[in-house]
């Protein structure tokens, strides 16, 4: 039995919606930025670090990296519980799957940290 002890939400539906919520929020970002290629076929390196020295785009570009860590966190516990089963690796699978989620929250957390210092570094 899977407990809900490392999923980001309290049950599968708040992780559903979450996950959903995320999806569209990543779209939309996904779009402004070929909006930007589209309405900007000459785009250089100086135009492009001009779209994000804006607040408002790195606002937006802040919450959609959550919303891709949150997206990417939900994806992989669901792959890690459904699919790291004793019955899929022919052990004890509990070992493995704490160790497969804490490598993805460590990578996530690096990400994370990685595009906050990208976006609002110097």
């Amino acid at each position: 039995m899977v407990t809900n002890v490392t999923n980001l939400g309290r049950s599968g539906l708040y992780d559903w919606v979450i996950q959903r919520f995320s999806a569209i929020i990543l779209a939309a970002y996904s779009l402004c930025i070929l909006a930007n290629f589209v309405m900007n076929p000459d785009m250089d390196f100086q135009k492009w670090s001009s779209i994000f020295e804006g607040n408002a785009m790195r606002f937006f570009s802040m919450i959609t990296l959550f919303a891709l860590c949150a997206h990417a966190w939900i994806g992989m516990w669901t792959i890690s519980t459904d699919y790291m089963t004793s019955l899929q690796l022919g052990v004890n699978a509990t070992f493995f799957r704490i160790l497969f989620q804490a490598g993805c929250v460590l990578l996530i957390a690096v990400y994370l940290l990685w595009g906050i210092q990208i976006f609002w570094g110097n």
